[in-house]
């Protein structure tokens, strides 16, 4: 694997955005892709035709992110992007709610992708880490019964890349969230049973490989909102 190109790592790669992510990422030139997830099976099937793409075995539920990611990162070399699209939905009532819900919900969504970026640093000397977040983290959208879990976490994501963003403002490593709202995904059919979205998996996908490559340069520690509709 050669120094000349640009090395994106995508966490949470298997399925959804993230699948779409990689497969439209690996039509840019000089582009290495490496596809992350705890579904190395289904990365490897969906992802056979693509040269330029690399899948590894990773799982955020685990107690011992980093030293998965080291291992994986070292076999890289030098990342370039990092997009932290994992997510984990549990939707219960309040009340139904256990510590085992919140304790996976944010090992998931927030700390796993905390330690991700901890261990991607010193493979880092300059790029772009993009968190993919949820309007149900975003401050001031409409929240919805059941997620109180998965929005809390998502919600911490959001205020880990203002604090991120601060710490290393004197780096050429740059941080931003998008909070994405209703997408056809899998994840979304979990949380809304029969609702139909205004975007496809494909269509999100799009928009996040041209923010991650190109449209971030001038931002830094952002959040933003990319939604058509509530949910």
């Amino acid at each position: 694997m050669t120094n000349l190109n640009k090395h994106i790592v995508v966490i949470g790669a298997s399925r959804g955005i993230g699948k779409s992510t990689v497969e439209l990422l690996a039509l840019q030139k000089n582009v290495t892709v490496f596809a992350l997830s705890r579904n190395l099976e289904r990365m490897e099937k969906s992802f056979s035709r693509l040269t330029n793409v690399h899948c590894f075995h990773f799982d955020l539920a685990k107690d011992n992110v980093k030293e998965q990611a080291y291992k994986i990162f070292k076999q890289i070399g030098h990342i370039d992007y990092l997009i932290n699209n994992a997510g984990y939905l549990v939707n219960k009532p309040f009340l139904e709610l256990t510590r085992k819900d919140f304790e996976h919900s944010f090992q998931i969504n927030t700390i796993g992708a905390i330690e991700t970026v901890q261990t991607a640093i010193p493979f880092m000397k300059k790029g772009h880490i993009v968190n993919i977040s949820s309007m149900g983290g975003f401050q001031g959208s409409m929240k919805f019964p059941g997620l109180t879990a998965y929005s809390s976490s998502k919600a911490a994501l959001v205020c880990f890349t203002e604090m991120f963003a601060e710490e290393y403002k004197e780096t050429e490593i740059q941080m931003n969230c998008l909070c994405l709202g209703a997408v056809q995904t899998e994840m979304l059919e979990e949380a809304f049973p029969g609702y139909k979205a205004p975007l496809s998996p494909e269509e999100m996908a799009e928009f996040i490989v041209l923010f991650t490559l190109n449209n971030y340069k001038w931002m830094n520690g952002k959040i933003i909102p990319v939604s058509l509709s509530n949910p």
